[in-house]
């Protein structure tokens, strides 16, 4: 399999990434399984590869040159690259993986000819970012919080110290806005035309969640859910997720000039395929409570 990883000033944050998506951090998968291909979009200072590729043997390190602020292009350019038959794409590299996110991803990839594949997404830190970044969170409070756990020799610890992000807020049960950890076979990759150009917007805008809402709506797909893993946020002033100020009436008036409509998350419900650390538990009972009260709510109406 193939892991596509987009980077963009991340200088503190794609390290750890890297590590945490390294053979010697993921379980139950060996450096032969899967190739990581980093795919810088512009940053301002080079990346260190020697450094990355040291942190993550199995990498390799790109640079696209005039890039543009969107990174549909440098996702796609990694696409090309590609040489597995399960491809994944991580489209923000500030994004920490569980331990087996490499491994459930291929083990799910194996269940249905078409799958679909998703994880939620975490937030570190007390809160959502966009909210706890308005109360002083930092890069610093984050390295101390990073520092406080053994994520290195346990990465489901980082469970503990963070929370579902908005796209995931409804939890294990329904199928998020979007991934960031999103896994379709090369055939589907090329089916669906990778991500689409016309979102131009710097950093994107909503072609993830296009992206993600694309597949999902593919009725020959198995949409599938990694249960108990899940990719954790770094702060680094990205511009959505970090932004003081809300994007989205920006992104959404490209997403309707782009679709003709108004966007829609993904309905249904997905397949939920995986384990439960302990460390999980807590984001577990979150999800089950608000699955109570939507079935609640339901049954008013």
């Amino acid at each position: 399999m193939s892991l596509v990883v987009i980077a963009y000033n991340m200088a503190r944050e794609l390290p750890r990434t890297l590590r945490s998506l390294s053979p010697a951090y993921q379980r139950d998968i060996g450096a032969e399984d899967y190739e990581v291909i980093v795919v810088d979009n512009g940053s301002a200072e080079p990346l260190d590869a020697s450094q990355l590729t040291a942190l993550c043997p199995n990498a390799t390190i790109h640079t696209m040159t005039n890039a543009p602020p969107s990174p549909v292009s440098a996702i796609n350019h990694g696409l090309a690259l590609a040489r597995g038959d399960l491809v994944g794409v991580l489209i923000d590299g500030a994004r920490m993986a569980s331990p087996r996110l490499v491994a459930t991803a291929l083990e799910a990839s194996r269940l249905h000819p078409r799958p679909v594949i998703g994880t939620l997404a975490f937030h570190l830190g007390p809160d959502v970012q966009m909210r706890s970044v308005a109360k002083g969170y930092n890069q610093q409070v984050e390295d101390a919080l990073l520092d406080s756990i053994d994520w290195i020799a346990d990465g489901y610890q980082l469970f503990l110290i963070s929370v579902l992000a908005g796209s995931s807020a409804h939890g294990w049960f329904t199928i998020p806005s979007e991934t960031n950890a999103l896994f379709l076979g090369r055939d589907h990759w090329r089916d669906l035309g990778g991500y689409d150009p016309a979102f131009a917007a710097p950093g994107g805008g909503l072609v993830n969640l296009d992206t993600w809402a694309r597949a999902c709506a593919d009725p020959a797909a198995c949409v599938t859910l990694l249960l108990g893993e899940a990719t954790f946020h770094q702060v680094h002033g990205g511009i959505a997720t970090n932004s003081a100020e809300s994007k989205w009436s920006v992104f959404h008036d490209e997403y309707v000039r782009v679709r003709g409509v108004a966007y829609a998350r993904p309905t249904g419900l997905p397949f939920l395929f995986g384990r439960l650390h302990p460390a999980v538990m807590p984001s577990l009972q979150v999800s089950l409570q608000h699955h109570l009260q939507l079935d609640a709510q339901g049954k008013k109406a």
